[in-house]
């Protein structure tokens, strides 16, 4: 073959060369930082209830020097929500606190609740992106720092939101009673979804609505409903399957980074546990054993610190509408 053949498979190859740097670049510099608030509406409440709007907030992996992120977080308080659901990984440094701190700080006293993430338990590391093509990714807990998840548990709790790692919480919200249970990541098989029953029947045997048609304090109740919802880091199979089995009306999610760099007109390429491409993130239904539920997974807001780059995926928070069922 003469030199001049190779001639074009080389500009092939720079061209392809060139695209992927610029593409690399605009999903490091540009696209990841582009943060996005979606508005969904879930009909998931009892005929007559009042809308109930919940921020989403997930996958933050907060580093301290990340003031972008920690600024467009803390201005999300101007929307009023009337209930936070925080689906994990919130840490991505060992001062990561620091910025969930400053991130959180306008949040204290609206309600919520949260479960946490292989992340909030162990540092990042570094490692070979291709190994995401080969199935979801696993902590290696024997050589990833370990980070402070208590102090990140008593900063939660201090702003007055729930525990619902492998719990279960009940919650009144503009004058609907909201049963949650949660696991804590499935993603380290540290769920116990087995015991979500347990927990189900000891949250209903301490209802204060359970014996009478009285709210405390409020009157009437219009409806007795309850309206149960699920909570998750990592939306396995498994565990949404167990949670429609175990009546969740609504569950929240996150984990997946919307699939972090996808391809335009085809979407997510991974998703980092068994969940389809098809719901890596978003509003979509989960069936199972005849029963369905409402998922929204959240494509979160952040990305390790060895992997700063998202494409056709945008770091996202969510506003999600629940309404009344027609």
């Amino acid at each position: 073959m003469t030199r001049g053949a190779f001639r074009p498979a080389a500009s092939a190859l720079a061209l392809l060369a060139g695209a992927g740097a610029a593409a690399f670049a605009y999903g490091s510099l540009v696209e990841r930082k582009a943060y996005t608030l979606r508005e969904v509406s879930a009909p998931v409440l009892p005929a007559g209830a009042e809308p109930i709007r919940v921020l989403h907030l997930s996958d933050l992996h907060m580093a301290p020097w990340q003031h972008d992120k920690q600024e467009w977080i803390r201005s999300l308080a101007r929307l009023k929500p009337d209930l936070i659901v925080e689906t994990g990984d919130v840490l991505g440094h060992d001062r990561g606190l620091e910025g969930v701190r400053a991130a959180y700080a306008g949040f204290a006293g609206i309600p919520g609740v949260f479960v946490h993430g292989s992340n909030d338990y162990f540092g990042p590391q570094a490692k070979n992106p291709l190994k995401y093509f080969m199935g979801p990714s696993k902590k290696q807990g024997s050589t990833a720092a370990r980070l402070d998840i208590a102090s990140l548990t008593a900063f939660f709790r201090d702003l007055g939101w729930v525990d619902l790692d492998n719990r279960a919480a009940g919650l009144e919200v503009r004058g609907t009673h909201l049963e949650f249970f949660g696991v804590d990541d499935p993603h380290i098989r540290f769920d116990r979804v087995e015991a979500i029953p347990g927990a189900l029947d000891e949250l209903r045997e301490n209802d204060p609505f359970s014996d009478d048609d009285t709210w405390p304090d409020q009157g009437p109740r219009t409806e007795r409903q309850a309206v149960t919802i699920g909570v998750t880091h990592s939306p396995y199979r498994r565990v949404l399957d167990a949670f429609v089995t175990y009546g969740a009306a609504m569950i929240f999610a996150g984990h997946t980074h919307g699939g972090q760099v996808c391809v335009p007109g085809f979407g997510a390429l991974v998703t980092n546990c068994d969940i389809p491409r098809a719901q890596v993130k978003g509003l979509s239904v989960w069936r199972h054993a005849f029963r369905s539920a409402y998922l929204h997974v959240s494509a979160g807001l952040g990305t390790s610190i060895y992997a700063p780059v998202r494409f056709a995926c945008r770091p996202e928070a969510t506003l999600v509408t629940l309404t009344a069922a027609p």
